[in-house]
């Protein structure tokens, strides 16, 4: 018993990346070296600092999911950054000779990572409670970005530079942030999908472009606003990112009702027997697999993976069944009649006109260079991905690797293989050549008398 816990316990583990542990674990440890400098010194304007915390409490509590498996909160990364460029905490109180005429923000790098870090966990709390567990990656990549911010801003402040020159180095130390972020992401996703870091990096990009500029915005905002007016100004300039997570949350809502509804329609061919069961599910996987060895970007897996799940539509049209519902058995005019018809199904929905035109020319040969690149590379992996299930389902740890590498080829060497034997050419060439065993004796007979 105690062996099988073991194993299990090791199978648990590794299912965490190299480099995922190296992040969370230097999150973790400047995170405890944050907290325990701020509980040796004290907090400083501890008013602010715990309003900062709630509000990054309440953004990890309302934390989202977003296409391809990405957690954001983008509240608590605004309030985290907002904190970490904070000037002043408003003008009530400030010296006649105080900087840009505001009661300066004393307090330092780590106290920002201190209150980001207890704001996050407690804002993980009862996501814990309810048995949604914390993706501590991504949480350790959110303090990361907080910490960048707060350790390149933080010391700027004691040059008492002018605030346009304070304003031009919010920009840059947000956007370095920013890269950061995103470079930390592509690094580990890479490593997880084990895909290509460029084709990683240009989809991290494309996606977290957009809610990185409106997080970034909302905390120079928050952080410019608080120091004129004060912390009331929190409660004003928090709305547009509430705005902007709300109208991300509708986007990955009808991403995932797309897929839902894909799934459920694939699942149609099997519950009428026209195909096994799982065999959608198993193509699917396959495809992706193949697509992401041959470098296609998240989008085109998204709809290679939507043009897997319903390859097999169109046999709702036929009136007897195939047997095992491998189409690779039917003719050629069979093959591409169920393709168009179940292209015409997909059409239907209209929206997902790409998946209709790759489930249609999945039934084409690809070596026919009637299609352009990108399409013919989408066109090769219907059959390639679906023989494998259909051939009694075999089941591949690496599909794609093993499907698309191409036959080594024997290298020469001085010692020829077992079988084989060295001799002369005719043409003077020495090379191995099949060993030539002698023939049987004849057997002599004696003639009958």
């Amino acid at each position: 018993m105690s062996t099988q816990m073991r194993g299990r316990e090791r199978a648990a583990w590794q299912t965490i990346d190299s480099g995922q542990l190296l992040l969370i674990a230097i999150a973790g440890l400047f995170a405890l070296v944050a907290v325990t400098q701020v509980a040796a010194a004290g907090l400083v304007q501890p008013e602010v600092a715990i309003i900062f915390g709630v509000l990054i409490a309440l953004g990890e509590l309302f934390r989202m999911v977003m296409p391809g498996n990405r957690e954001v909160a983008p509240i608590a990364g605004a309030a985290g950054i907002g904190y970490a460029l904070l000037v002043g905490i408003g003008p009530e109180g400030a010296a006649p000779d105080a900087p840009l005429g505001v009661v300066p923000a004393g307090h330092s790098p780590l106290q920002v990572v201190a209150v980001t870090a207890v704001g996050m966990l407690i804002g993980s709390l009862p996501h814990v409670a309810v048995g949604r567990p914390a993706r501590l990656d991504a949480m350790s990549r959110r303090l990361f970005t907080v910490a960048t911010v707060a350790l390149c801003f933080r010391p700027l402040l004691e040059l008492r530079l002018d605030w346009q020159v304070l304003l031009a180095m919010m920009g840059v130390v947000v956007v370095l942030s920013c890269f950061c972020d995103v470079l930390i992401a592509a690094l580990i996703r890479a490593e997880a999908v084990r895909a290509r870091f460029g084709i990683v990096m240009r989809d991290e990009i494309s996606a977290k472009l957009a809610l990185c500029a409106a997080t970034s915005a909302t905390a120079m905002l928050i952080a410019v606003a608080t120091t004129v007016m004060g912390p009331a100004a929190l409660l004003v300039f928090t709305a547009p990112i509430l705005v902007t997570q709300f109208a991300f949350r509708r986007y990955a809502g009808i991403r995932a009702t797309y897929l839902q509804t894909v799934r459920a329609l694939s699942r149609v061919t099997e519950v009428g027997g026209y195909v096994e069961t799982g065999h959608s599910r198993r193509v699917s996987g396959l495809s992706v697999s193949m697509g992401r060895e041959l470098g296609m970007s998240e989008g085109e897996l998204l709809e290679l993976e939507y043009a897997a799940l319903m390859h097999d539509i169109g046999q709702l049209s036929l009136g007897d069944p195939i047997p095992g519902g491998a189409t690779v058995l039917a003719s050629p005019p069979e093959q591409r009649r169920i393709a168009e018809l179940g292209a015409e199904v997909i059409k239907e929905t209209g929206v997902l006109d790409r998946v209709a035109a790759i489930v249609q020319q999945s039934s084409h040969p690809y070596r026919t260079g009637n299609a352009p690149a990108g399409r013919r590379r989408l066109r090769r992996l219907g059959p390639a991905a679906g023989q494998p299930d259909h051939q009694g389902g075999q089941r591949l740890r690496r599909p794609g690797r093993r499907l698309l590498r191409p036959r080594p080829r024997r290298r020469r060497t001085g010692t020829p293989p077992p079988g084989l034997r060295r001799r002369v050419r005719p043409g003077g060439r020495r090379g191995p050549q099949p060993s030539r065993r002698p023939p049987p004796p004849r057997l002599r007979t004696r003639a009958p008398v």
